[in-house]
Order: C-alpha cells, then sequence, then structure tokens
C-alpha cells in the first residue's frame, strides 16, 4: 500500500501541538528551546514550529532496550546544562 503522505511536503507543529504530539507540557517544551535541550525547531516570522521528523529524531534519541543500556544518546532535562569545562591553558 503506498505511503498517503508520500510527495506532501513535511509537517510542521506550533509549540501547543509539538508539545501534546510528545507528551510535554507546553512550557516544559519552551524551557527546552531555551536551554538548547530541546528537538530542533524553526522560526517562521516571529513562530516557532517543529518539523514532526525532528520531534521523533529527538525522542529517538534516549532509547534503550533496558536499565543497562547506555543507548544511542540521551534527552536532556529542561534545565540549564553545566557549562563544559575549558581544557586548555588558562586564558589571561
Amino acid at each position: 500500500m503506498p505511503d498517503p503522505n508520500a510527495g506532501l511536503p513535511p509537517r510542521y507543529l506550533r509549540t501547543p501541538e509539538a508539545a501534546r504530539f510528545l507528551g510535554l507540557s507546553g512550557r516544559t517544551l519552551e524551557k527546552h528551546r531555551t536551554y538548547g535541550t530541546g528537538p530542533t525547531y524553526r522560526k517562521l516570522g516571529g513562530r516557532v514550529v517543529y518539523a514532526v521528523d525532528d520531534l521523533k529524531a529527538w525522542v529517538d534519541r534516549g532509547a534503550k532496550t533496558s536499565t543497562s543500556d547506555p543507548g544511542i544518546g540521551t534527552v536532556s532535562p529542561a534545565k540549564r546544562q553545566r557549562p563544559i569545562p575549558y581544557a586548555g591553558k588558562e586564558r589571561r
């Protein structure tokens, strides 16, 4: 059976729709956007939109098969992340 969406442009969701798709609150998705821990988004004028494929890819980063599985990545919580310590010589 052919894919009914084949050939159509990607579907974009606004923040409330994307949050429902992910099972999160809109506020949590906004925090992820602010802290850089969330899915890729686009700005169209003043509007923030998310491609469904980007939402799925973000969720898939946290896929695991067991509690001991390190997985392929992590989905960070919606909070400020610690800066990476500077590994080079001390700057003056």
